[in-house]
């Protein structure tokens, strides 16, 4: 059966560009990486009501992406399912790892925003009083926390 040249073509493209490394260093450290009795365990079908399990779908997809690059590069499907979950899971230990950025000192924040105001009003981009109602707002709790995109609610204009 012939498949269609452009979902052989992104399969290979995501295939060499997302996993050739990673399947060098599996394919060196031999079969004992690959699964010996794989999953064959189907999720239960979805009903009207209830939405499909994005997990269940991952799976499929990935399982489709190692037999398209095990067919691609003449390796077998199981060495190459091995060495997509071992990245994946290389992903997930490199995020969980992550700590969130330390928010700033309240107190801090209102210090430099205050110098920045008297910079405004002494270049005459602001008056006295608009800078007392924003350092007041601010004061208040009524201005973001801000950010690197602009605080909570992600990044301003969109």
């Amino acid at each position: 059966m012939r498949r269609p040249k452009t979902r052989t073509t992104v399969l290979s493209a995501l295939g060499l560009a997302g996993t050739a490394g990673a399947l060098g260093i599996a394919l060196v450290g031999g079969p004992a990486l690959a699964d010996p009795a794989p999953s064959s365990s189907a999720p239960p079908a979805p009903s009207a009501a209830v939405k499909p399990d994005p997990k269940a779908g991952h799976a499929q997809r990935q399982a489709e992406l190692a037999e398209a690059l095990a067919t691609e590069l003449g390796i077998d499907k199981a060495k190459v399912a091995a060495a997509l979950e071992k990245v994946e899971a290389a992903r997930r230990a490199e995020n969980t790892d992550k700590t969130p950025p330390a928010r700033p000192d309240p107190a801090k924040r209102i210090e430099n925003l205050k110098t920045r105001l008297d910079a405004a009003v002494k270049e005459g981009k602001l008056t006295a009083e608009e800078s007392a109602a924003i350092l007041k707002a601010a004061e208040a709790g009524v201005l973001p926390a801000g950010g690197p995109h602009g605080g909570p609610g992600g990044r301003p204009g969109r």
